[in-house]
């Protein structure tokens, strides 16, 4: 893992570099914040740790510049001279942490693997709205307020695109919003089972497999036995299956003990306009145009379809509507079919040179062809990679890449400026 570390004290800068040698942290040391900027440009890091006085810029500026050129950067700031309110402008800005000098090593880097935690299984975002206003909806959140006092695994039961995920994410931040929290693709485990380094990045936080279904046989024994090991005991367990798909006999008694069905978007009618809305708000925000309203009709429309695709189907009829909507009203939908060619739509790269501007061009295409792949195939993992001649595990890693949720169910949230 990458870390800048911003230091202008020659002495101290070397010692915390000299600390983290042999460790997993690949370490850029510089002591001047334009270096740093043109070190972030040039390749990205997970962990920025910068001093707050610094030449020519300071320590908060930096990181406003930082999280610019990269939202998702970890930060911590250190400082012998931190006023409250320098840290108060460092968390808003995005800061992880504080640590006040001198600091002890050995918390230096129980902070850093902390971070690398949180850098490898990102807690799911606590601003995603939870949509529960059907009976149906409501009886599932007292369900998972329930399950949340308890260590118990859960399965999520339901159709494909009703929510499993999202319903996976609610729970983890209900039991502990900022432990590490890894969606892992069933059909991407072989016969070795999970990756202990995984587990161990893991303990506090939980994993949830997503498309049970998919899981291999040979699989099986070793997330059987990886579930009993200590490492497997530190974590929380979930797992999203179609209703009535039995579970392997191994797993059937560790899994499926506590199992929470998750309502088709048919039986959740009281969420359906809220949860289009919240879907073209999305959209237009990504798009940077105002969010349209919706007329009676279009919501009438809405409420009578079946939506046998469910969340998912909403929320890519809602994207392609705002691509071909005129107006601030939405007054129709074209239809309700989703099975159209949809044109692909790339935004203007940064100014550069025409090679930088083409790879970039080329990585924002493989990702929206990642994400049609994925949604044609109804999320299934497995069926989207015999159709890109990929192997389950090869494509999970491209999502990864690219930030692509691999749940079948979830839906993103817009990231806000920093």
């Amino acid at each position: 893992m990458d870390l800048l570390l911003v230091e202008d004290k020659d002495s101290f800068r070397r010692l915390l570099a000299r600390a983290l040698e042999g460790s997993v942290w690949s370490v850029r040391a510089v002591a001047d914040p334009q270096e740093a900027l043109a070190a972030l440009a040039e390749r990205p890091a997970q962990v920025l740790v910068t001093d707050l006085r610094l030449p020519g810029m300071n320590g908060l500026e930096l990181i406003r510049r930082a999280r610019r050129l990269q939202p998702g950067l970890r930060v911590v700031l250190m400082s012998a001279f931190g006023e409250p309110k320098d840290i108060v402008e460092a968390m808003k800005l995005g800061a992880d942490d504080f640590l006040p000098k001198p600091f002890d090593l050995d918390a230096f880097l129980a902070l850093l693997d902390r971070l690398r935690a949180l850098v490898g299984a990102p807690p799911p975002n606590p601003a995603e709205p939870w949509i529960a206003f059907s009976p149906a909806m409501l009886a599932l959140d007292e369900a998972l307020r329930r399950a949340s006092e308890s260590d118990h695994p859960v399965l999520f039961r339901g159709e494909r695109g009703a929510g499993k995920g999202r319903a996976a994410r609610r729970l983890h931040l209900l039991r502990h919003p900022a432990a590490p929290y890894l969606v892992l693709a069933a059909a991407t485990l072989g016969p070795e089972g999970p990756d202990p380094t995984t587990l161990r990045l893991l303990q506090g936080g939980s994993l949830y497999l997503a498309g049970l279904e998919h899981l291999r046989a040979e699989a099986v024994p070793a997330l059987a036995q990886a579930m009993d090991t200590p490492l497997g005991r530190g974590l929380h367990w979930m797992a999203g299956a179609p209703e009535g798909v039995p579970l392997p006999d191994g797993l059937a008694q560790r899994l499926g003990a506590l199992a929470l069905r998750v309502p088709p978007l048919r039986e959740r009618r009281e969420d359906l306009l809220p949860l289009v809305r919240h879907f073209l708000e999305w959209a237009a925000a990504r798009e940077g145009r105002p969010t349209p309203w919706l007329e009676h009709g279009a919501e009438r429309a809405l409420l009578e379809h079946r939506w046998p695709g469910n969340v998912r189907e909403l929320e890519v009829l809602a994207g392609r509507t705002l691509l071909f909507a005129e107006g601030h009203a939405i007054r129709h939908f074209p239809d309700l079919r989703l099975g159209e060619a949809v044109p692909m739509c790339l935004a203007w790269p940064d100014r550069g040179s025409l090679e930088a501007m083409l790879k970039a061009l080329g990585r924002e295409a493989e990702a929206q062809l990642l994400a049609r792949a994925l949604r044609e195939a109804g999320g299934e993992l497995p069926r989207a990679a015999e159709g890109l001649g990929l192997t389950p595990r090869a494509l999970a890693q491209r999502l990864r890449d690219h930030g692509i949720p691999l749940e079948d169910e979830g839906w993103p949230m817009p990231k806000k400026a920093p």
